[in-house]
């Protein structure tokens, strides 16, 4: 049993510090900026809620945190009552958040400068990979602490893997997310296609999905897209947001992602079809419109 703490209690939050409670067995306290949602989570799971990330960080071996963007992980790590104001010399901060690779990087000095250490560990696997405890984890940082973190980390993980150095994790979900970009937009078309030439959708999903085309967006995502239904899942703010730090770091780096910056496009008009929260997949509506 190690001494945990986790700041941030989303939908991917909540139910990864529930799995290092109940499944990893640690001695864990939550720290949430609506106290009450922190609170609720100490209720549920039996841990404890601490009022500042400074709080929730004091005198743990290992702090999770899992926010929005990268000013999101700044407020809690280096702002006024962050993580580091307390976090001891020797332990090891996890950060869950998808983003920056300059973020990871940053923070990465500033908790080597209190004697800690940082891994950046964005997480695949959406909502329901949480709630599973089956996610999968790109980590970035050091062999050392990433071979301490690695067993709590997969008290919610089924696969966590070491990238590189600080900010290769980030880099890793980067290509994650171009490549789900892509994917979805030709499944989209695909069913479109299908559509419109008055073939049977199921039966042709069934055979090609056998097949080369076969992929876990086709698996998972193609009879809901046959219905219409896109109230679930990913959303799609959430994913401009990934592709957002996807086309600055390809900026950065003279990388040529024409593809990603379309599709990121085609969400811009999702969310103009009052979509926003809709599923990733709901590209194949911005065809039927």
């Amino acid at each position: 049993m190690a001494k945990v703490a986790f700041l941030g209690l989303g939908v991917m939050g909540y139910p990864m510090a529930g799995h290092l409670k109940v499944r990893g067995g640690h001695d864990v306290t939550v720290y949430n900026r609506t106290a009450a949602k922190a609170e609720r989570w100490a209720a549920e799971f039996g841990g404890r809620a601490a009022a500042t990330p400074a709080e929730a960080a004091k005198g743990q071996e290992f702090v999770f945190a899992c926010v929005g963007n990268d000013d999101d992980l700044r407020s809690v790590t280096v702002g006024t009552d962050g993580a580091f104001e307390t976090i001891a010399s020797g332990a090891i901060f996890i950060d869950n958040t998808t983003a920056s690779a300059e973020v990871a990087r940053e923070l990465y000095a500033a908790a080597g400068a209190k004697g800690a250490h940082f891994i950046d560990a964005p997480v695949s696997g959406g909502q329901a990979g949480a709630e599973n405890g089956v996610l999968t984890v790109m980590c970035g940082g050091d062999a050392e602490a990433f071979d301490k973190a690695k067993p709590v980390i997969e008290a919610y993980a089924r696969m966590v893997g070491l990238m590189g150095p600080a900010g290769a994790g980030q880099l890793t979900k980067m290509i994650n997310q171009i490549c789900i970009a892509g994917l979805v937009q030709g499944l989209a078309e695909g069913i479109h296609f299908g559509k419109k030439a008055g073939l049977d959708i199921e039966n042709v999903i069934d055979v090609i999905s056998k097949g080369a085309a076969g992929s876990w967006q086709m698996e998972n995502r193609h009879k809901t897209m046959n219905a219409g239904k896109y109230d679930f899942g990913f959303a799609v703010d959430w994913m401009r947001k990934d592709l957002d730090i996807v086309l600055a770091e390809a900026r950065r780096n003279g990388a040529k992602l024409p593809v990603t910056a379309l599709v990121d496009q085609f969400y811009a008009e999702v969310q103009a079809l009052g979509g926003s929260r809709w599923d990733t997949s709901s590209l194949l509506a911005r065809l039927e419109k």
